[in-house]
């Protein structure tokens, strides 16, 4: 399944979401949610350690001026790129609470 993340980590129940990823799954971090691009944080140190690959929309990245502080372990793509992960995932869920 695709995540799809869309809020900041610290305003949301991160606790819950984490609990619905399994390492079948991907994770997209769109809008407020490519402030977990930084390294150190709960939901990147998961998905790490989960092996769960991690994404975020390059165009949202740069708008919150953080290309250059991004964590090499999170693939930045563009939105050829976000279809293509829509295309591979006919399951996804919106998370944005």
């Amino acid at each position: 399944m695709l995540y799809t993340y869309s809020v900041s980590i610290y305003q949301s129940d991160l606790e819950t979401f984490l609990s619905l990823l399994t390492k079948q799954d991907e994770v997209l971090l769109i809008q407020d949610g490519v402030l977990a691009v930084l390294e150190d944080n709960p939901l990147l140190k998961f998905c790490l350690k989960q092996q769960i690959p991690i994404y975020a929309l390059i165009d949202d990245v740069v708008a919150r001026g953080l290309k250059d502080q991004a964590s090499h372990h999170i693939t930045l793509v563009n939105y050829g790129d976000f279809v293509d992960l829509t295309v591979k995932h006919p399951q996804q869920m919106h998370w944005g609470v």
